[in-house]
């Protein structure tokens, strides 16, 4: 028993750099751990309006990732190398058997992670992903809560607009409005198109850059056709396209009927039926 005592003693006195070189080197990495998480946390921005979750969720794997990498070096300081290895054995079955598992959430949850470091978009925006059309409230890891005109909240798979174009309609705050307006054929169209011009650079909601523009987009039977177009800054006013494209059709629709045009709404197409004589009476030939 003494010598069995004394061999243990001798064991751990020998071994007692080691383990405190394991200790420390876990507590060290631990550290550096929760310090690379907190600078990835503040380059990322903790901006709750700006999908909080996923930058709480990125900082967390920053930190396991550390306290992993510790607890192997830990290990294999000790002698245990033969175990550490199982250990990282073990956790690459467990998540190869996840992965397969749980396919289509690590693929949400990878595309969420990928769309948190692009922004391309951010909360506020006006994006349509797939034929979904909406503002975005949310931004999550896996998926993206967005609000359609009609007030329908939708939430996208990440994957999902990940994997299909994004059509982000505020990023820059210009937005273009169009429409469409028909003149009669024996009006003058380079006066209509002045005439319409001023109409719109008039407006106090429309940009003088990008400048208007007014084309003619096609000829039909009855009249031919003008399209306006507008660009508005939605930065710098709280209206919506729709509500400043009505406002700008009511004007070039006043100001026709002001100058005297023939505008869609007032061409016809009536025929003029001329008064027809026929005379049924016919001669008559005696024999």
């Amino acid at each position: 028993m003494q010598e069995s005592f004394e061999l243990l003693v001798d064991r751990i006195i020998s071994t007692t750099p080691q383990i405190l070189a394991a200790i420390t080197s876990l507590v060290v990495l631990i550290f550096i751990g929760r310090l690379a998480s907190s600078g990835v946390g503040r380059l990322l921005g903790d901006d709750r309006t700006k999908g909080v979750k996923q930058v709480r969720l990125i900082k967390r794997l920053v930190r396991w990732a550390f306290n992993v990498l510790g607890l192997v070096i830990a290990l294999h300081l000790v002698g245990l190398t033969q175990v550490a290895t199982s250990f990282l054995a073990a956790g690459g079955v467990v998540a190869v058997v996840l992965g397969f598992a749980f396919r289509e959430i690590g693929e949400n949850l990878l595309a969420g992670l990928f769309l948190s470091f692009s922004r391309s978009f951010d909360v506020g925006d006006l994006i349509e992903s797939n034929g979904i059309r909406g503002i975005v409230q949310r931004i999550e890891i896996r998926d993206v809560h967005i609000r359609t005109a009609d007030g329908c909240d939708i939430f996208i798979p990440s994957v999902t607009i990940y994997k299909n174009p994004l059509h982000n309609f505020t990023r820059d705050g210009l937005r273009r409005g169009s429409f469409i307006i028909g003149v009669d054929y024996g009006d003058d169209l380079q006066k209509a198109r002045e005439t319409l011009l001023k109409t719109v650079q008039d407006h106090k909601l429309t940009l003088a850059n990008p400048a208007p523009n007014i084309l003619i987009a096609g000829f039909t039977a009855a009249y031919v056709e003008l399209e306006v177009f507008f660009w508005i800054d939605t930065f710098s006013n709280d209206r919506e396209l729709g509500e400043i494209r009505s406002q700008v059709m009511d004007g070039c629709h006043k100001t026709l009927a002001e100058k005297g045009f023939t505008y869609s709404s007032n061409v016809t197409t009536a025929i003029d039926m001329l008064p027809v004589s026929v005379n049924i009476n016919q001669d008559k030939k005696t024999s």
